[in-house]
């Protein structure tokens, strides 16, 4: 199955090798408290299903997309940065109508505009790509949008992503804590925050309530497990993705790829229970590739046996 299409799959082709983090100071979690945070919008203490809006049929209006998504099962939707002030209200009417809240939007400027270039130029468009969609966030009433932070290549360093992108990212704080949207940061295949004992340092580095992580259950099965990821980022989690990944014969990067939910190597049984052991009740994302009404219908059950349960 083609798993990727978008702007932000065509970013997950970049080589699989990982890069060596330089060592770090201390794993230790920073002294600011999550408790501030402002927590995701707990779920009646149960997760709840959410689909990407770029697997609805693209075919429909947005008004007929967010009713199909509600009629399918799925209780939110999460959007995408939309620069035209119309189609945002559009959006936002159509989630309203059909009683189908965007829960989190996906930032699109930073995979040709990463934060840890050293052209300002580019950092400039990146920035002002997440000050779009924070106000998104907030014309939508969604409570976080997706950030990765910087991508390691041959130009760029390990160590120079880690701090370029820090400095690149605090001057948004204040305007997500204005806002009161969480900036939340995601693992991907971009050669950085390999693990989770990085990504909590990174997350904490910033002693900010507004940084958290959008944790993506399939990023990290290549070189990790999801449930010791879940376990040790624990509260950091402000936003989950779903997908499936299958190693393939050997474990090789030529047979590897993303799957369909429980089509692939993850072990569903351990995440939920990772989930339930750290408390969290916020919402789970699909993200696979789009399809029809049955195909959707599929994917929301496969959400309910494999996340909740059910």
């Amino acid at each position: 199955m083609k798993q990727y299409s978008s702007s932000r799959r065509d970013f997950l082709k970049v080589s699989m090798g990982a890069a060596c983090a330089a060592p770090l100071a201390s794993l230790a979690p920073a002294a600011t408290s999550l408790a501030a945070a402002p927590a995701p919008v707990a779920a009646s203490g149960r997760i709840k299903k959410a689909v990407q809006i770029e697997m609805l049929p693209k075919e429909m209006s947005y008004a007929d997309r967010f009713k199909l998504a509600g009629d399918i099962g799925f209780e939110g939707v999460e959007g995408q940065t939309v620069e035209d002030p119309k189609v945002a209200e559009e959006i936002k009417k159509a989630s309203e109508d059909a009683k189908v809240p965007i829960h989190s939007v996906m930032n699109m400027a930073h995979w040709k505009n990463p934060l840890s270039s050293t052209d300002p130029a580019v950092v400039k468009i990146s920035q002002d790509g997440m000050r779009t969609s924070l106000h998104n966030a907030k014309l939508w009433g969604a409570e976080a949008v997706l950030l990765v932070p910087a991508v390691v290549n041959a130009d760029t360093s390990y160590h120079d992503a880690w701090t370029r992108s820090q400095k690149n990212i605090r001057p948004l704080i204040p305007l997500a804590e204005e806002l009161k949207i969480i900036i939340a940061i995601e693992e991907v295949w971009n050669k950085f925050l390999l693990s989770p004992l990085e990504m909590a340092k990174y997350v904490d580095e910033f002693k900010s309530p507004w940084i958290r992580q959008y944790f993506d259950v399939g990023n990290v099965v290549f070189y990790g497990y999801p449930q010791d990821w879940i376990h040790t980022i624990g509260k950091r989690i402000a936003k989950v993705h779903l997908k499936d990944f299958k190693m393939g014969k050997g474990w090789s990067p030529v047979t590897a790829q993303f799957v369909n939910l429980g089509d692939g190597d993850i072990d569903w049984a351990a995440v939920r229970q990772a989930f339930a052991d750290v408390g969290y009740t916020g919402w789970a994302t699909t993200e696979l590739e789009g399809g029809d009404e049955a195909y959707l219908r599929d994917v929301a059950k496969r959400v309910d046996k494999l996340v909740l349960g059910v």
